[in-house]
């Protein structure tokens, strides 16, 4: 073998083990394939080269790549594919094996096929590579399919090479054996990066559609939660985004790679997956008395008996005694606080705004009244249950409600740490478990300190809080205008319940206003005045 013949070797070893570098590292399949026909075009010396993948229902093999350096095409890959590109059959119409088409024949027999001359040999079909000579005036002289095959010997698709250009004189010449055991061994290691590139594409479908089965699950139980697991992930992102581009500052060095960006996505879609388990008749509590339904029916309905008891009585009074008018005064002055008590009780069952001391006190005096039930038994006009709901100070739920609710992030972090997460994922538990702590170490379930947590924790506890103040599907409120809801977010920022750094950013960037264009209701977007925000320093 002559020197050249051996320089040609270590170059084409070269090129193989590069590629195989290579191939562990290139997650775009796309930009892989393209890799591995430009390095087996490289190896041959090849002018031009086509590129084929196997259908999903394997019958016909897809134009993938073309690569051609004297015409200067380049189709697929990173360019746009061209439509002239036709896909190849595998079978024909009988159904028979297609070995007309010699990329066709050499998937169908799993065999490479070398020619010297294309048009001298009779046995196959090539009108479309004739086709493709008359359009771009070109003549395809030698050709190289080999089949790819992955591990278990299925094929994958097909690798073309068209026209060996002798290095030297710079004449067509035939893809000799040397070449074929290069690229036969190329396409054999292509195939196996392309099937495990596939399988792990596979997983990862198959991970988020398992998440948003959760999310579903979620969704079913309570419509008002279903948006929320949604649109958290992406006001995370649009923060995310934000703080990666801050040129100064505490966060100035702070960035993420595509893997740390999906890891920080899929946390924000698993955020709440604790609500699962969360009951229905919690999450959906749209007023204090509410369980299967609301029991201001049952209280209303004690009312009324209170109403009629007053009026038989008044009767029977005017029956009884000549003094009419007194009763009848009396009973008005009755109705009116029966009524009266009535509305209060309506009203503090909404739970929209918070109950004062003198609220409570008047729940409880309420409570003291009585009525007579169907037995003839007197009872206290409210229940127990009931008073300990009227008298909830802000919101509509109890103390043990709240905990119940609560709980989901513990279930969460426990459902999220059980789970064997590969080592580009292995932080997802510790970003979706961190968004109800707070930065001065009084949040929950963990009672975490800023110093505690990450920084991509932290940027989802300021979403889910943003997200949650201005959501207008939630039973129990409406959704707050942006002002509104950056007035509260800095007072969080000044009392270390968010991280006053991230949300600066947050006003800064403009991420309040991103997510409120695609996501907010027009009547809720304001004009906002960023210097009358507490905790903004526009300076």
């Amino acid at each position: 073998m002559s020197e050249l013949s051996n320089k040609q070797i270590e170059d084409r070893l070269h090129h193989l083990t590069t590629l195989s570098i290579a191939l562990n590292d290139i997650k775009n399949v796309q930009l892989l394939l393209e890799r591995i026909l430009q390095t087996a075009k490289s190896i041959t010396n090849a002018d031009g080269g086509t590129l084929y993948r196997v259908s999903a229902d394997k019958k016909c093999l897809e134009f993938d790549i073309l690569l051609n350096k004297s015409l200067e095409l380049h189709f697929g890959g990173s360019q746009e594919k061209s439509d002239k590109m036709r896909a190849i059959p595998l079978l024909l119409d009988d159904g028979e094996p297609n070995l007309e088409a010699v990329v066709a024949y050499a998937a169908n027999r799993k065999e490479s096929v070398n020619i010297e001359y294309v048009y001298d040999t009779p046995i196959f079909n090539f009108s479309g590579m004739r086709r493709f000579d008359e359009v771009y005036d070109y003549h395809c002289q030698s050709l190289l399919a080999v089949p790819m095959l992955d591990h278990n010997s299925e094929l994958v698709g097909v690798l073309q090479l068209i026209n060996s250009v002798d290095s030297i004189t710079g004449k067509i010449q035939e893809f000799d054996t040397t070449d074929q055991l290069f690229i036969e061994a190329l396409s054999s290691q292509a195939a196996i990066a392309i099937t495990n590139q596939d399988l792990i594409l596979q997983l990862e479908n198959l991970l988020e559609s398992l998440v948003n089965l959760i999310n579903i699950g979620i969704d079913e139980k309570s419509a008002n939660t279903g948006r929320h697991c949604q649109q958290v992930p992406k006001l995370t992102m649009m923060l995310a985004d934000a703080v990666q581009k801050a040129q100064d500052g505490p966060l100035k060095d702070f960035s993420m790679s595509e893997n740390e960006r999906y890891e920080l996505w899929l946390a924000g879609m698993l955020h709440d997956c604790g609500k699962i388990t969360t009951p229905v008749h919690v999450i959906e509590k749209a007023t204090k008395l509410q369980t299967i339904f609301d029991r201001i029916e049952l209280i209303n309905t004690r009312f009324e008996i209170l109403g009629r008891d007053a009026e038989i009585r008044a009767l029977k009074g005017q029956l009884n005694n000549s003094a009419s008018q007194q009763f009848a005064q009396e009973l008005q002055n009755e109705l009116k606080q029966l009524n009266t008590d009535r509305a209060f009780l309506a009203h503090a069952n909404i739970g929209c705004e918070r109950m004062q001391d003198e609220d409570l006190a008047r729940v409880l005096a309420i409570a003291n009244k009585s009525w007579v039930d169907y037995q003839g038994e007197t009872q206290p006009l409210l229940t127990e249950n009931e008073v300990e709901n009227l008298m909830i100070r802000a919101g509509t739920l109890t103390a043990e409600e709240r905990t119940i609710i609560n709980n989901h992030i513990s279930v969460t972090i426990r459902m999220l740490e059980a789970l064997p997460w590969p080592k580009h994922l292995q932080d997802i538990p510790e970003y979706a478990g961190g968004h109800h702590e707070r930065m001065d170490g009084n949040g929950y379930p963990r009672g975490l300190c800023k110093e505690q947590m990450s920084v991509q924790a932290r940027v989802m506890a300021i979403a889910d809080i943003f997200e949650a103040l201005t959501a207008r599907d939630r039973p129990y409120k409406t959704g707050k205008t942006l002002t509104e809801s950056l007035n509260i977010l800095g007072k969080f920022s000044l009392n270390g319940h968010i991280d006053p750094d991230l949300f600066r950013i947050f006003v800064s960037e403009k991420v309040y206003l991103q997510y409120a264009h695609e996501f907010m209701d027009s009547a809720q977007i304001d004009d906002v005045d960023e210097s009358q925000i507490p905790g903004y320093l526009t300076s």
